[in-house]
This record gives structure tokens, C-alpha cells and sequence, in this order.
């Protein structure tokens, strides 16, 4: 710790031994190396507090318990009403974090939340999402703490995903990679350097806000997110028209068509080729981690992105170009909320 920290071995000593006294950490025994005194064994204790982390968007919120050593221990999730509102939302944060608190031992100490759309992180607020009506200039963080008495810390939801990936899943041995997050809509998350990119105004990755197609609009086409989020992938996919009600279980109803082909699939394919080559060409990322619904077409979607992507763009074609479905499922994102209260906590002074 004292090397890492870049302070002496006897400061970092006096920290720990308050962190042992106050019931953060325990000493497990002595290492002894090659030379010099012997190193001290720690690990947290994990009944010592824990972290909520909640994860929402225009359909469903998903929370997790995080213990103080970091391990999962328990889950929440409730399924949001058709034309959810700001203050429902409200709601279902606070009741899934009290039943969470139901199954947890020892003091919730911090909460982290992934907000859709824009947020403005610093100030906790969320700016906008364009799948809930009224979510506008939203005080997330304000009102959270109001009702839970404890420090918020606010992200966009796919930044936290990525914040989950570098905890728990694919992200944790490189710095350079790219979350893709086709769910209502469409959008990205960036880790450059081992360092989380929300840019100048809170909207870097907002690429479902590109038109489409990609040539360019004269006012009338659409934009990237309403042909390529999971929910319009599935209806071109079904073969249905762009309303259909859409199935109770997106996921399974997705995964129906994994083994698809056809022009259909192989205009999806391109589609998602052309649009992560972009992203590759510019990002340069060591590699794309798909989440949400769309995961359930498997490594074969993947790989068909990456084909279509060298046939639509020569300079693609041997640069190391790899997508692959992440494995941390419907809880990632709330992993990834908690991850964020974790690494913003500290004990008190």
C-alpha cells in the first residue's frame, strides 16, 4: 500500500492500524519476503457497511447490495408502468433500497445511481431522457438523499455499466475498451486510459443522437437509436411494424432469432457493422462489450458485426476489431452504481 500510495510505511501504518480499530479492516497474518521486515496482511470486513447500487431506464430498475468487500449479496428489481414518471421512478429507487437493506448486515453507507440519458454528475442532476416524458433538469441526487440519509453519487447509467465491466467482467486487464448499450435507445460508454469519459458537457457516447443513415439528414430521416436500439432490432428482426407491442421477455423473444439468417439479419448486421467501425476508426478501443437485450444473439451477432464492419470498411480490414456479449447480465448496470458509490466512499474523518 505504501509503494502504490506513493507515502512512507510508517504514515500508511497509522492510517491502518485506525481503519483496523474502527472496524474496516482486519490483519490476517504477516507475509514475509526476500528481505526487509514483514508485510502485513489485510482484508476488509465484510459486515462493516455496504453499498446500494441502482440502475434504471424506461422499463425497469434493477438494485444490488454490495458488501464492504466488495461482493455482490443480494438483489432488486421491479418492472416500471408504462409512461413512468419522475416521481415513480423516485419511488422505486427508495423501496428497492429499503428491501435490499432488508437482507444486508451492518450500515448502508453510500449509494450510486445510473441515470439514463444526460446527467450533469457533478451537480446530481438528471438533464434528460427522452423515454420518460418529464424527466427534465430531475435533482436525482437531492432527493435521493433526502429520503435515504445518505451521501448519492450520480452517473450515466452505460458509464456505470462500464465502471462494472472494469470491477467485475471483461474490462478488469485493459484500458482501452467500449460499452455499447442498445436498450430504449442507443448509446455508448468510453474507457480511455483506464479513465471514465463523460466529456465537456455530459454527453460524450450519445450516439443514438446521430441521424440516420449515416449520410446525413435533410430533417426528415430518423436517428441512430430509433433503427438500432434492442427494442427496434427485435421488431426488424420479427418482421413487424415499427409500433408492435413488444414482448413481455425481450431477451428470450431476441434470442428466438440467435440462428436467423437472411437479408433481414444481414442488413442488421451491417448496420451495426457500419456504425461500430465508425466508432472503432475513431475510439480505437481495445475491444467492444455489448450489453442489454441484444446480448441474447450470442457471439454470432458479434462476430457478424465485426465481418460486415471489414467489408463495409477497408481500412478495417487486419486492425484488431473485436466485439464480444458481456457476461455480467441484467445486473451489470447496478454493479457498476454500486462500483461508483465504492470508489467515491471514504470513512469519515
Amino acid at each position: 500500500m505504501a509503494k502504490s500510495l506513493g507515502i512512507s510505511p510508517s504514515t500508511i501504518g497509522l492510517y491502518v492500524d485506525r481503519l483496523i480499530a474502527d472496524g474496516w479492516l482486519n490483519e490476517s497474518g504477516l507475509n514475509q519476503g526476500p528481505m526487509g521486515r514483514p508485510r502485513r496482511l489485510l482484508t476488509t470486513v465484510p459486515e462493516a457497511g455496504w453499498f446500494a447500487g441502482v440502475e434504471f431506464n424506461a422499463h425497469r430498475l434493477q438494485a444490488v447490495a454490495v458488501d464492504f468487500s466488495g461482493r455482490a449479496a443480494a438483489s432488486h428489481s421491479i418492472w416500471l408502468p408504462a409512461n413512468v414518471t419522475v416521481p415513480a421512478v423516485i419511488e422505486a429507487i427508495h423501496t428497492s433500497v429499503t428491501a435490499l437493506a432488508k437482507a444486508m448486515h451492518g450500515q448502508l453507507l453510500s449509494v450510486g445511481l445510473g441515470a439514463p440519458g444526460l446527467v450533469n454528475s457533478t451537480a446530481g442532476i438528471g438533464l434528460r431522457y427522452a423515454f420518460i416524458a418529464d424527466w427534465v433538469d430531475v435533482p436525482l441526487v437531492g432527493q435521493i438523499e433526502s429520503r435515504l440519509k445518505v451521501p448519492v453519487i450520480l452517473e450515466n447509467n452505460l458509464r456505470a455499466i462500464a465502471l462494472a465491466e472494469r470491477w467485475f467482467g471483461l474490462g478488469h486487464d485493459v484500458s482501452d475498451y467500449v460499452i455499447l448499450g442498445p436498450r430504449s435507445g442507443f448509446g455508448i460508454a468510453m474507457v480511455m486510459r483506464g479513465q471514465l469519459i463523460e466529456g465537456a458537457h455530459h454527453a460524450a457516447g450519445e450516439v443514438g443522437l446521430w441521424p440516420w443513415p449515416l449520410a446525413g439528414s435533410t430533417g426528415g430521416e430518423q436517428e441512430l437509436h430509433h433503427v438500432l436500439s434492442a427494442t427496434a432490432t427485435w421488431r426488424r428482426l420479427a418482421g413487424v411494424p415499427a409500433g408492435a407491442k413488444l414482448p413481455d421477455d425481450l431477451r428470450a423473444a431476441l434470442a428466438e432469432h440467435a440462428t436467423m439468417e437472411g437479408t433481414t439479419w444481414d442488413a442488421v448486421c451491417s448496420d451495426f457493422g457500419r456504425v461500430i467501425g465508425f466508432l472503432r476508426l475513431v475510439l480505437d478501443a481495445e475491444i467492444f462489450i455489448l450489453h442489454g437485450p441484444l446480448t441474447a444473439l450470442g457471439d454470432r451477432f458479434c462476430e457478424a458485426i465485426v465481418a460486415h464492419g471489414r467489408q463495409i470498411m477497408p481500412a478495417l480490414q487486419g486492425v484488431p476489431f473485436k466485439v464480444t456479449p458481456s457476461a455480467l447480465g441484467d445486473d451489470a448496470g447496478a454493479l457498476g452504481a454500486a462500483s461508483l458509490a465504492m470508489e467515491a466512499w471514504s470513512p469519515a474523518a
